[in-house]
């Protein structure tokens, strides 16, 4: 496998780290994304305009603790890529870019979000690492996505 297809399938698989289903034990960035982010470089900025603070982690650590308050309040959240991904490598760097939809079910509201995910990555002794990320979300219509992720629809 090159590594234009390892940096895809592991954009691909890092989507399916954020699925959350009812009754989950509670969200653990580090336990979950230990694989993809680098947790000690000092070069790491990351952010997704979907944090209502519009914050931005300068370290994986201080963006785990972004969203594992809003995980833990999630009822469900379910994925599907939409389209990509989309990657170019160097030797020590490469970007991805993939686009997908998901169902954000919290105990008062389901939203549907189609998001853009762009991911800079670093070749590491331990394999490739994320230290750039940024996501731009829109919030779709409701029942958007009705269809879309039919492994996980209400009956």
């Amino acid at each position: 496998m090159n590594d234009e297809q390892l940096i895809a399938d592991l954009h691909s698989r890092w989507v399916f780290g954020w699925e959350r289903d009812e009754g989950d034990a509670p969200f653990d960035f580090r336990h979950t994304f230990g694989e993809f982010y680098d947790f000690g470089s000092p070069d790491v900025r990351l952010y997704d305009d979907f944090d209502p603070e519009q914050r931005v982690a300068t370290t994986a650590t201080g963006y785990g603790s972004i969203w594992e308050p809003v995980f833990h309040d999630m009822v469900s959240a379910h994925h599907a890529v939409d389209d990509g991904p989309h990657v170019i490598a160097g030797h020590d760097l490469a970007a991805s870019t993939l686009t997908f939809v998901a169902r954000i079910t919290r105990p008062d509201v389901t939203t549907d979000i189609r998001t853009t995910t762009s991911l800079v990555w670093h070749r590491t002794p331990d394999g490739w690492r994320i230290v750039r990320e940024h996501n731009s979300a829109k919030v779709l219509p409701a029942g958007e996505l009705d269809g879309m992720l039919p492994a996980h629809e209400a009956p």
